[in-house]
């Protein structure tokens, strides 16, 4: 199983950025997915999540600027993050949950300048 972040960068105030987390050897479809973010200093937080069956939950800090969702056809999980503040400046991990253990993508930085 491996899971591969994508689409971090840099960005202004205000703007937004997509990130994508591909997994293979595992369907996204059938297990529970997670967005985290850890910033300098700072413990890892739970961003995002959304369940087998679609519900999602969202931190009260990003909570209705960042969205979650799943495609399935691609086997990849989107966090789609919108009015991006300089708090929001972190390592972005994804994470797939299943009864046996969790698998952690190896991350990528989103920076947003101010």
């Amino acid at each position: 199983v491996q899971l591969e972040e994508s689409g971090g960068g840099l960005v202004q105030a205000g703007g937004s950025l997509r990130l994508s987390c591909a997994a293979s050897g595992i369907p996204v479809i059938l297990n529970s997915m997670n967005w985290y973010r850890q910033a300098p200093g700072k413990q890892r937080e739970l961003v995002a999540a959304i369940t087998t069956s679609g519900r999602t939950n969202y931190a009260e800090s990003v909570e209705g600027r960042f969205t979650i969702s799943r495609d399935n056809a691609k086997n990849t999980v989107v966090l789609q993050m919108n009015s991006l503040k300089p708090e929001d400046t972190a390592v972005y991990y994804c994470k797939l949950v299943t009864t046996v253990r969790n698998y952690w993508g190896q991350g990528t930085q989103v920076t947003v300048a101010s």
